[in-house]
């Protein structure tokens, strides 16, 4: 409530019927400043670990061809080693020619995703359009994997399937998790 001091003839002092807004404007600023600071404390930093996926796994192909990046780079066309200058002949060969033949690709946790992505570039210029990206199916074995796991009966602790040669063929479990197709340039 307000009070006029304005002389108006009589003793008796009028209200103001007008709002005060310096205090409403001081409560905006203050939840304004409120706001700026709570903000960027509210983004929170995901650490991405991309290998596990827990998809619905798409059916397989009867002969599906798997296209493998190893630790070091090399790429493996089934169990065959293979340079990448003759990746797209290795293909070719493999799929007599049918350039929509769906591609799996499964890379080692450890590969860098810029390289990855190079090895998918090179399929794409070698017409392989069809990209299907292999993980290990996340079957709420994960957590329990990642923590020490206990020593078997004789002694031994089991062997983690990341701890397997990349040479070694792939676990049962490995299915294609996603599939992307790259539109037709």
């Amino acid at each position: 409530m307000g009070i006029s001091l304005k002389d108006s003839g009589d003793d008796d002092i009028g209200e103001v019927s007008d709002i005060n807004v310096t205090p409403f404007i001081d409560v905006v600023l203050v939840l304004l400043i409120i706001f700026m600071v709570a903000a960027p404390l509210s983004t929170v930093d995901v650490a991405v670990d991309l290998p596990v996926s827990n998809a619905a796994p798409q059916p397989r192909p009867d002969e599906p061809l798997f296209l493998t990046v190893k630790e070091d780079l090399s790429l493996s066309v089934g169990n065959d080693t293979v340079p990448k200058e003759a990746l797209q002949a290795t293909l070719d060969a493999r799929t007599e020619g049918d350039r929509e033949q769906r591609i799996f690709l499964r890379a080692d946790g450890k590969v860098a995703y810029g390289d990855l992505m190079e090895v998918m570039n090179g399929l794409r210029t070698a017409g392989y359009l069809k990209i299907g990206l292999v993980g290990l199916e996340d079957t709420g074995q994960a957590a329990a994997a990642s923590a020490s796991p206990p020593a078997a009966p004789g002694g031994v602790a089991p062997v983690p399937a990341s701890a397997m040669p990349s040479s070694a063929p792939a676990p049962a479990a490995q299915v294609p998790a996603v599939s992307r197709e790259t539109p037709t340039p």
